[in-house]
This record gives structure tokens, sequence and C-alpha cells, in this order.
């Protein structure tokens, strides 16, 4: 069998909308399609057909999910987001989550210690408390630039003007 990553896209697609199965269901002939679209298709007609066969349906047919096409189109995507991140360079920040080839980290988390790339940072985006975490920019060996009395990342201080100093050039 192929594998997941030698498909295209095409694969996955939805015939109405183009794009990558949200939901999908399939008709009484087969074919999928992600159920806000084949909803949509059949309330703007007059006749219930398959819009890829043209297969007519004398009532509405009951729409089912698509458990394995479903399935498929998330590994799908996940793979394609996967694909596109680029791997870590010498003398950038790699995600520390990546098992296997490390892809560069796009952020970096204060409260976990940990860096992450956009697919393993996906959750301090959508979980609520973890969306309370303070991100930074990418940086190497987070436990030790962080101060052990403030629980804070180190700052340049002055000593003269005692306070921390601004990285800003003026």
């Amino acid at each position: 069998m192929a594998s997941l990553t030698s498909w295209s896209e095409e694969n996955f697609s939805c015939p109405i909308c183009l794009d990558v199965f949200s939901i999908p269901v399939f008709t009484p002939c087969g074919h999928n399609f992600c159920r806000a679209c084949i909803t949509k298709f059949w309330d703007d007609q007059a006749q219930y057909k398959c819009p890829v066969c043209n297969e007519l349906f004398h009532t509405r047919p009951d729409l089912r999910a698509n458990i394995l096409v479903s399935e498929l189109a998330a590994q799908f995507k996940t793979s394609v987001r996967v694909k596109e991140q680029p791997c870590v360079e010498p003398g950038e920040v790699p995600c520390d989550v990546c098992t296997g080839t490390q892809l560069k980290a796009v952020k970096s988390c204060l409260v976990c210690f940990t860096s992450y790339c956009q697919t393993h940072l996906e959750p301090h985006q959508r979980v609520a408390r973890l969306q309370k975490h303070r991100l930074v920019e990418p940086m190497d060996h987070l436990e030790e630039r962080m101060c052990k009395e403030h629980d804070r990342l180190l700052e340049l201080f002055c000593q003269t003007e005692q306070g921390p100093v601004s990285r800003k050039r003026r």
C-alpha cells in the first residue's frame, strides 16, 4: 500500500469545495463530500443528485459519516503540515518534542521549559489552560536562562540605573 505522504491532496479533497475533507460523508452512490458542502448543494437544488456522477435520488439521502476517510484526511493534513515546516539548521533551536527529524522551533514556553515547532505548539494555541503559558521566541537551554529566585527569564541589570537593560538601541 502507498504511504499516506505519497498521496496528493486530490485524494482527500471534496469535489465541491476542492479543499481537504471536513466531516466527510458518503452518498448512496459511494462518493464522498464534506457534510456542509453536500448539504448546501442539495439545499440549492430542486432534485437530489450526486454532483459527481449525477445519480438521481428520489428522496434526500441519509448521509453517513465516512470514518475511514475522516481519519485519513486528518492524518494527511498533519503530514502536510509537518512536511511544510523547516528542519532545524545549525545555530537554530530544535523542537524538543519532535522525534526522528527535528523541526525548527517557532516558540519556547517559559512554563513548560520546552521549545515547539508549529505542529507541537498547536495545543498551546487551542487548550485554555496552556494558552495562559508565556511563549517567547525560541531559545535553547531554557531552564539555565531562568532566575531560580524570581522564576523569570534572566535579564541584564544596570547597577547605575538600578533597572533592567533594554535590548533596544536608541
